[in-house]
This record gives C-alpha cells, sequence and structure tokens, in this order.
C-alpha cells in the first residue's frame, strides 16, 4: 500500500515517484523518511538487506527482520511479531537506508532479540487496528479518572493499544517516583487487557502528542526530529540572544531544539572575535566589552570611567589593539579608530492601522438622517441686494412695529361677510361644520 496518490502495480508495488517503483516517501506520516537509494542497483551477487523499519503510532520505531523474503515497499500495513500476540505498523524504510539507519542508533544487525514480520496485513487485520485506534481515547479518559482517583501524582498523556487489542501500553509523565501497582489491578479489571505502564520525558511526550510550534509549523520532534540532543543556555548566550524563558522554551516546557540549528556557525563566527573578557589598555584609561554585533563584524567598547558612550570598533581593530597592548603599546584614544556606524533608513511611509477598522462596523445600524423636502417644495431664502447694509435691533425694532400696524389698518377696511357662520370650524379634511349654536 503506497501513498494514496500512486497507483499500484500488478504485484503490489507502487508505481509512482519515478523510482525505480518504489516510493519516496512513505505517505503524510509523522516523521517521513525519503528513501534516497531506492535508485541505486547493488552489486551483483549481493542479497538484498532483510531488516525492515517499521513505524507505529506517532514517533514509535522499530526493526524487524523480514526472514520470508516478503516484497515489501514503504507504506506497506504489515503485521509483526510482539509479546503477546500481534502488532499492525506501515513499513518506513527497506533497503540498505534501514542498515545507515541501525549505524546511526547503534543497533547491531546480528542481534538475535529482532523480532520478525508475519505477514503482510489482511483485511481482518486492518479492522481490528482501526478499532484499537477508536478505543485509545476514552480508556486514556478513564485511566487518568482512576489515577486521580488513587491521588497519583502523574499525567497519562497517551495510551496505544495493541493491534490484536491484546495490551495497551499507557505513557505517562511524573516528576517523582510513582507507585501504580494499584493503578494497574483496577484498569486490568476496566479494560479486561493486558497493562504496560512506561514513563516517557517531556520531549518525547511532545512528540508524541505533537503541535504547533511559536515559529508557526508543526514541531520538529513529531514531524522529523528522530533523536534528542541536549541543550543548554549557551547556545542562547553564543548566539546574542536573550535569556527569556518564555522565549526560549518549547512547548515540553524545556528549550527549544532548534536553539542548536545554527550554534555550530555562531562558533565557528565568534572565533575571529575577541574574547569577551579582555579589555583594551589605552593612555585615556581601560575599556572593558560592551556588546558584540557578529553580522556586522562590530565590538562596542566601553571605557570604566564611564566618560563616553559605548564605541563601536571593527573585529579586526579590536584584536589589533589587544596585539598591541601585549607588546606593551597603548594606543592614545579608542576614538581614533572608531567606525561610523549606518543609521537606520527612515519610514518608507508605512502606518500601524491595526485597530482602526473595527470588525463590526458592517453590523451596526445606519444612522437616518432627516427627511428632505419634496423637489419643488424648498424654502427659498430672501437675496439682499448688494447695496443693503445690515439692520441694528433697533432698526429691526422699528420695522416690526410697522408692519403691524399695517396689518390693523387692513382689518379695519375689510368688510364683514354676513354669509359665513360666525362659529365655522375646519374639518381636518379641509371642509367646514357648524356648531350647534348656530341658527340657520
Amino acid at each position: 500500500m503506497g501513498c494514496s496518490n500512486c497507483s499500484n502495480s500488478k504485484d503490489g508495488v507502487p508505481n509512482g515517484c519515478k523510482s525505480n517503483g518504489n516510493c519516496g516517501v512513505n505517505g503524510c506520516g509523522q516523521l517521513d523518511v525519503f528513501d534516497w537509494l531506492s535508485d541505486v542497483q547493488l552489486p551483483n551477487g549481493q542479497q538484498p538487506f532483510d531488516i525492515v523499519e517499521v513505524r507505529f503510532k506517532s514517533t514509535r520505531k522499530a526493526f524487524f527482520r523480514n526472514l520470508k523474503n516478503i516484497p515489501l515497499s514503504m507504506g506497506d500495513v504489515v503485521a509483526v511479531e510482539a509479546s503477546p500476540g500481534y502488532d499492525v505498523g506501515v513499513v518506513a524504510a527497506t533497503g540498505e537506508l534501514v542498515r545507515l539507519q541501525m549505524n546511526k542508533k547503534g543497533v547491531k544487525h546480528d542481534n538475535y532479540e529482532l523480532k520478525k514480520i508475519l505477514r503482510k496485513a489482511k483485511q481482518e487485520d486492518i479492522d481490528s487496528w482501526q478499532q484499537a485506534r477508536e478505543m485509545e481515547k476514552q480508556a486514556m479518559y478513564t485511566s487518568r479518572a482512576l489515577a486521580e482517583k488513587l491521588n497519583l501524582v502523574m499525567k497519562i498523556s497517551d495510551v496505544e493499544y495493541q493491534g490484536d487489542k491484546t495490551k495497551a501500553t499507557f505513557f505517562y509523565t511524573a516528576d517523582e517516583r510513582v507507585d501504580f501497582r494499584e493503578l494497574i489491578k483496577h484498569m486490568a479489571d476496566e479494560f479486561k487487557v493486558r497493562i504496560e505502564m512506561r514513563q516517557i520525558g517531556s520531549r518525547q511526550e511532545a512528540g508524541r502528542l505533537g503541535g504547533i510550534g511559536s515559529c508557526g509549523r508543526e514541531l520538529c520532534c513529531s514531524t522529523w526530529l528522530s533523536d534528542f540532543r541536549s541543550v543548554s543556555t549557551n547556545a542562547a548566550r553564543y548566539q546574542q540572544l536573550s535569556l527569556n524563558p518564555q522565549k526560549l522554551a518549547g512547548q515540553c516546557g524545556k528549550l527549544k531544539c532548534c536553539l542548536n540549528y545554527e550554534l555550530d556557525m555562531y562558533m565557528e563566527a565568534l572565533k575571529s572575535f575577541p574574547e569577551n573578557n579582555v579589555k583594551l589598555q589605552t593612555k585615556k584609561g581601560n575599556a572593558s566589552h560592551f556588546k558584540t554585533d557578529i553580522f556586522r563584524k562590530t565590538v562596542w567598547y566601553l571605557y570604566d570611567s564611564g566618560e563616553t558612550g559605548p564605541i563601536p570598533l571593527s573585529a579586526d581593530r579590536a584584536l589589533e589593539i589587544i596585539k598591541m597592548n601585549e607588546k606593551g603599546e597603548k594606543p592614545a584614544d579608542l576614538k581614533d579608530f572608531q567606525i561610523q556606524i549606518e543609521a537606520p533608513k527612515e519610514n518608507l511611509g508605512f502606518e500601524n492601522v491595526v485597530g482602526q477598522d473595527s470588525l463590526t462596523r458592517f453590523d451596526q445600524p445606519k444612522k437616518r438622517k432627516g427627511k428632505r423636502p419634496a423637489k419643488g417644495n424648498k424654502p427659498q431664502r430672501a437675496k439682499a441686494n448688494v447695496g443693503d447694509k445690515p439692520r441694528n435691533q433697533n432698526q429691526n425694532k422699528q420695522a416690526s412695529a410697522a408692519d403691524g400696524a399695517k396689518k390693523n389698518n387692513r382689518n379695519k377696511n375689510r368688510k364683514p361677510n354676513n354669509n359665513r357662520p360666525r362659529n365655522s370650524k375646519r374639518n381636518e379634511g379641509g371642509g367646514e361644520k357648524s356648531s350647534s349654536n348656530d341658527k340657520s
């Protein structure tokens, strides 16, 4: 069974990847292996290597001997010997690549303790294997409840059932020694299988559970990193990193494994720099090391008297002054060897707009503005003539009094209409209605 994107030939060998009928990777699982020796032919008379590397759940791998010479390729599901019964796994590597892996891990080829491959997995084996995987989650929750009930200071992080469902291995982490004999009795009565407890470290726990690191990628220990090397704080010091535990710690709570990736390059580059504990002697006084910039190849020194600020020097100049001091010579001032540091580039005009636009700005209802008057009914403002002057308050009062006198004269000269009722009221619709007191 090869990759899902590859098609198989008649004999079951995947014919994808254009690599002599063998897949270059074993699918999309964890700790994938690229078989870079798949297209290399063996010398005449040499038999293929009879040991196969099989991958199980998460990062667990083991070597098995193929005594029956079963034609296997990367990605095949096989049934292997276990104690007791059998287990089901996926072939991770075959051929000469396995020989190199065994040499790397220090496993001898003639080791008689290596178990053997029984057969290629049948459909019944695969169904039992999948049922065992579905039982693991509930078994982990139940075991945690039992451990908490017995007041055991331990964390059960993962459970792995054997392919034939006759054995269950519980992986746990604990800071101190734990007596779990009573816990095994309760779990054996609960699950009706053989129980095995295996203690792992915090790094192995992170590798089994997986996760996303601060870099945004999957954890190295759960994807490709197969061995765990010790990481010390000196790796951060060599790389000029601040000793902040929150920044340097990974998902496991230990120092990140990636601190070792570029450590050799930094240590090689620091050989061309003067040591930090060496002081520069000048006629003005002694200067101590302040900081180092490996990328710019610049070293800053500060006078012990503190008269001036840090003085930048090139690494070659600093070594030259140290050699002068060894000969008994002292320069006048470090400023004579000072180099110019380029100022940072000006801002290109980008602005930080984070938080200016609200995510719910389209959810808020729009405010209704006042109704506009209909077309043709707009009130016309009186336009003042160009020669008119603005009036003051006295002129406005005199004008309003004159207007009132004119209205009174008009009312006196108006003739009364006898045909109109005195107490007439208009309806809301514009009609007229006479009151009950009016006489016809």
